[in-house]
This record gives C-alpha cells, sequence and structure tokens, in this order.
C-alpha cells in the first residue's frame, strides 16, 4: 500500500483469531470498510508482538484461543491496554461472557464487546469500530439484556425511568443519537434531553459530550 493510500484509511488494524477463515473474513470486513489491516495472527502472543511492532489504532481480539481455548484473548486484551492505552479494542465471542468482560469494558475509552454472530452486515460492524476509535465503547445488546435482568441493590440507575433505561441501553451498544430516535422512533430531540437527563441523575461532572456518553455507559456497566 503506498503512503497516499495509507493516508486515507479509516485506521491501523491487527486481528487475531485461531480460525483463519474467520479471520480472513474479519480482515475482508475492515479493508472493504476503509481499515487497513497490518497484521493477523492466530494466538495472544502473536498478537501482542503484532501491537508493539506496529502500534495499531485497533485491535480486534477473539476472546478464546490456543493453547487452552479459555480466554487467551481477553488476557491479551487487558496486557494491550495496560501497555498501549491508545490502542482501541475489539473483543469478540461465540457466546455472551458477562463475567469475563465486564472488567475489560470497565477499563476506559476505545472498548468494545460484540458476539461474533452479530459481525454480519459491514455498515454495522464499521460503524463500530469508527466508534472505538473514537474512544466510545460498543456492547453486543445479548450482553446489555443480560447486565439489565441481573439484580443488585444500590443500584445507581434505579431513579432512571423505563425510557431513560432503554436509551442508556441502546448508549452502550454505540449508537448515535440519531440511531438511538430511529429505534425507538422518537426525534433526535427527544433522544438528547434523555441524555441530558440520564447525564444529570448519574452525577456526572462537565466534560465533552462523548466522554459524559462513555462515563454514563461505564456506570451502566460497573453498576450489573
Amino acid at each position: 500500500m503506498d503512503d497516499a493510500s495509507q493516508r486515507q484509511t479509516r485506521g491501523r488494524v491487527v486481528l487475531a483469531d485461531d480460525n483463519i477463515l474467520l479471520r480472513e473474513g474479519l480482515a475482508s470486513l475492515c479493508e472493504r470498510g476503509g481499515y487497513a489491516v497490518v497484521g493477523q495472527a492466530g494466538d495472544a502472543p502473536g498478537l501482542l508482538d503484532l501491537v508493539q511492532e506496529h502500534r495499531p489504532d485497533l485491535a480486534i481480539v477473539d476472546i478464546r484461543m490456543p493453547p487452552d481455548h479459555s480466554t487467551e484473548g481477553l488476557k491479551a486484551a487487558r496486557t494491550i491496554r495496560e501497555r498501549h492505552p491508545g490502542t482501541g479494542i475489539l473483543v469478540l465471542s461465540a457466546f455472551v461472557e458477562v463475567e469475563d468482560v465486564l472488567e475489560l469494558l470497565a477499563s476506559g475509552r476505545g472498548i468494545g464487546y460484540l458476539l461474533k454472530s452479530r459481525v454480519t452486515v459491514v455498515e454495522e460492524f464499521i460503524e463500530a469500530l469508527d466508534r472505538i476509535g473514537r474512544g466510545g465503547s460498543v456492547v453486543d445488546p445479548s450482553l446489555v439484556h443480560e447486565l439489565f435482568t441481573a439484580q443488585r441493590r444500590d443500584d445507581p440507575l434505579a431513579h432512571l425511568s423505563s425510557r431513560e433505561r432503554e436509551v442508556l441501553a441502546l448508549m452502550a451498544e454505540g449508537r448515535s443519537n440519531a440511531g438511538i430516535g430511529r429505534r425507538l422512533w422518537v426525534t433526535e430531540g427527544t433522544v438528547e434531553k434523555h441524555v441530558r437527563s440520564i447525564l444529570g441523575k448519574l452525577h456526572l461532572t462537565e466534560d465533552t459530550d462523548d466522554h459524559r456518553r462513555v462515563l454514563a455507559v461505564l456506570t451502566f456497566l460497573e453498576s450489573r
């Protein structure tokens, strides 16, 4: 790829998955969406080497990889977050893994978690990568559902209305105000009012809108 092509990319990505067909498929999706795939790995050590070498904008990580197929990818993602906090991370999983991913999702900005079955529409997948690259968070709707059905005392979300909880859940999925409005069949202005109310009820300090949205999502994740 020449220098002009590199400047036109949305960002530089490394991929890690032991399934070479899935890995190549993800690489194709990324490239079709305008991302430059600078490295692929089939295990966690290979992923860490790639991140160290290329310092990518995003790392896409399978949660279960060799040798034990337990949580090697998740551990690698934690290491990336510690060593390269500027690298966005998207964790992919075949199943909802609530306990395993909550700590990582609450570790800061530029983080995402999606089920592999969700990676079917190019536009939605690229939108998720874009949001993570901008420092936002993306959470699979299935995990959001699991979190909302869990019960906990002293829930910081207890003061939110049912509609505000719906809006916050969609925020956690990484949707914009316009996207939330389309999903709930309300105007973008109505969504903005709900978001302001949510931020106020969660007592989030004044900051950039994007940062406050991330803090709201993290409050939601940490409360479950």
